[in-house]
């Protein structure tokens, strides 16, 4: 149920390679809950410094993915695609916990469910899993802003 590719997604986020961090949607249900996955690679440019000897996806990002994921759906429940005048931005991180590392070959599946909405603020429920186990979750929340265009 509205799966999509890279493409497709390019078109959801306004977020660009290096910090673009889905990679497919599996399924999207538009006022309920998104099931998408990044792919990490060893050619991530954080891998040369987090860390070297031992390289793992840092935390921040995990969690980063799973705002990028509760993004699409929130604009996939609105009917919109971001655009010049409005965007989500990421205002608040509740009850993170991380309980594995993610490294570089696995395949970093977000489950993003919405828990309410009111006015522009919205709140979810997210997790992270690698081969079917939990490695972060937390509640996020969301804002939509719409941006005010300046003339110069």
């Amino acid at each position: 149920m509205n799966a999509m590719d890279i493409h497709e997604i390019i078109g959801q986020l306004p977020h660009r390679y290096p910090f673009l961090l889905v990679d497919r949607v599996l399924k999207c249900e538009p006022g309920k809950s998104i099931h998408a996955y990044k792919n990490v690679s060893i050619n991530e440019p954080f891998f040369t410094g987090h860390f070297p000897h031992y390289p793992v996806m840092p935390g921040v990002l995990i969690m980063e993915a799973l705002a990028q994921a509760a993004g699409i759906l929130s604009f996939k429940t609105l009917g919109e695609k971001p655009d010049m005048t409005s965007l989500f931005y990421f205002v608040g991180i509740d009850k993170a916990r991380f309980k594995k590392t993610v490294a570089a070959g696995d395949q970093l599946h977000l489950h993003v469910d919405i828990q309410r909405q009111f006015r522009n603020i919205w709140k979810f429920r997210a997790e992270a899993r690698v081969d079917g186990e939990v490695v972060a979750d937390a509640e996020l929340m969301c804002a939509k802003s719409n941006l005010v265009k300046t003339t110069g």
